[in-house]
């Protein structure tokens, strides 16, 4: 078995982009996640999704985000316009959160409620 190099990158046969695409076709997921799917840190994965957001709506879809909730008091960040994960509760201050998801679906689509 041929060891690689730790300084060489692997070779990818999609971008970050395209990779963050098809996981999210496939469902939702946190940027934790997507993190783990595509091999990137949570911090560039964040900055992907503001860029994949404005791509997919020249092709009709849209990037839907499920906003982080206080396990706490229920409190849900719906207004939050940031992609990453609150570090606390704007409400009761407490640091128990859900950690946002992400899913791609086709524009006008309406959402079901879980």
């Amino acid at each position: 078995m041929a060891r690689r190099d730790p300084q060489q990158p692997e070779a990818r046969s999609h971008t970050v982009r395209q990779d963050l695409t098809l996981a999210l076709r496939a469902g939702p997921a946190t940027a934790r996640d997507l993190s783990k799917a595509v091999g990137a840190s949570e911090k560039d994965v964040l900055d992907h999704l503001a860029h994949l957001a404005k791509s997919l709506k020249s092709r009709g879809e849209e990037l839907v985000i499920t906003p982080a909730e206080c396990l706490e008091c229920g409190f849900v960040f719906s207004m939050r316009e940031k992609p990453a994960r609150p570090s606390r509760c704007a409400s009761c201050r407490g640091g128990r959160l859900t950690l946002p998801e992400f899913v791609i679906r086709a524009r006008g689509v309406a959402r079901s409620r879980s």
